[in-house]
């Protein structure tokens, strides 16, 4: 009796099981989720008209959008995957000017990267570690209503390139559909936002280097 409940639990287990085999050579990937872009800005000081002011800097809050990743299995191990989003919009404060709301800015960080799948393709749970470039495109950068009654006029972001590195996992639900969830570091240095105070010249350099967070659904064909 005790054999026979054994032998049929072990049965239901593998039958509830993934009966699908995870990633290999030629496959392509597609995944969409939520993914959160998480500023951990390190900014330098303010300058007016070319002088550093104390105690200033600029600030960015955090945005959720759509997040997508395309990936090709070059290897059973190896992969090229590109991360892809809906636009981020950015609120833009400052430090050491009153708490002005500077402006918003709307970016597009995409971020192709070469991933490495440690397990055999046997295994569901699929875990990984990738490294690659970013390019970050600062676009739509407008200044508040605050910033417009304060004197403030015009407001530009330049263009970034870096690194990125990140760590993620996919669990496999059949042969097709899988569980994701991925953690990123980027290299986002805007070297110069610029703005004018009248006729005066009004820039700061702000590392943006974000966490970003995606959780969602992926399908292979």
């Amino acid at each position: 009796m005790h054999k026979s409940l054994v032998t049929a639990s072990l049965t239901a287990l593998a039958l509830a099981s993934p009966l699908a085999m995870a990633h290999q050579a030629g496959d392509i990937i597609v995944r969409a989720g939520a993914i959160t872009v998480d500023p951990h800005e390190d900014s330098g000081k303010v300058k007016i008209g070319g002088v550093a002011q104390a105690g200033t800097g600029a600030t960015l809050d955090s945005d959720t959008q759509l997040g997508l990743n395309f990936a090709y299995m070059v290897t059973d191990h190896v992969g090229i995957e590109l991360l892809a989003a809906t636009p981020f919009s950015h609120d833009i404060g400052t430090k050491g000017l009153g708490g002005l709301k500077l402006g918003e800015v709307k970016q597009l960080p995409p971020t192709l990267s070469a991933v490495y799948y440690p397990l055999d393709r046997s295994s569901a749970f699929q875990p990984y570690a990738g490294l690659g470039i970013n390019y970050t495109w600062f676009f739509e950068d407008k200044l508040s209503s605050e910033a417009e009654a304060a004197g403030f006029r015009g407001l530009d972001l330049d263009d970034s390139w870096g690194l990125a590195a990140q760590l993620g996992m996919d669990y496999m639900l059949t042969d097709k559909v899988m569980l994701n969830a991925q953690v990123r570091y980027i290299d986002i240095d805007t070297k110069e936002a610029t703005t004018f105070a009248g006729t005066t010249r009004v820039t700061v350099d702000v590392d943006v280097d974000p966490w970003v967070y995606m959780v969602g659904l992926g399908y292979k064909f």
